[in-house]
């Protein structure tokens, strides 16, 4: 990886994945998209979009912490979603991690996400405000 860009893991990481969980170039952070688990990779509310999309955004906190940010740095998400069921309560979690800015979003219904009994998976993008070298 070149010198400007920076991998950013927050728990081990198999050098066999073909992508990073974020990537910080310059100020800016590329948050793979990710599901609702655990730092074992097991889903930690199956059938609860809510508690899936705050687990997400607990992911994306810890990830931009080490890269010198927070959810407030965010500037746009990509929602995959599989139900419209709950789909709304993913508001109230969004403005608990974005409590200054709220960043731009798209959000898709798909018919199917890679990891089982994930309902949401989430991509995002950030530009530290305060980025330090």
């Amino acid at each position: 990886m070149s010198d400007d860009r920076q991998k950013i893991t927050v728990t081990p990481w198999s050098e066999r994945y073909t992508y990073v969980p974020a990537l910080r170039v310059g100020p800016m952070v590329f948050l793979s998209g990710t599901t609702g688990t655990d730092d074992d990779g097991n889903i930690t509310a199956p059938g609860d979009i809510v508690e899936q999309t705050r687990q997400i955004f607990r992911k994306s906190e810890r990830l931009l912490n080490e890269a010198g940010g927070t959810c407030n740095d965010i500037v746009a998400t990509t929602d995959f979603y599989l139900t419209e069921d709950n789909y709304t309560g993913t508001a109230k979690v969004r403005r608990e991690f974005f409590t200054t800015d709220l960043p731009t979003s798209t959000g898709v219904q798909v018919s199917g996400l890679l990891r089982k009994h994930a309902l949401i998976e989430i991509s995002a993008i950030a530009i530290l405000r305060n980025p330090s070298a």
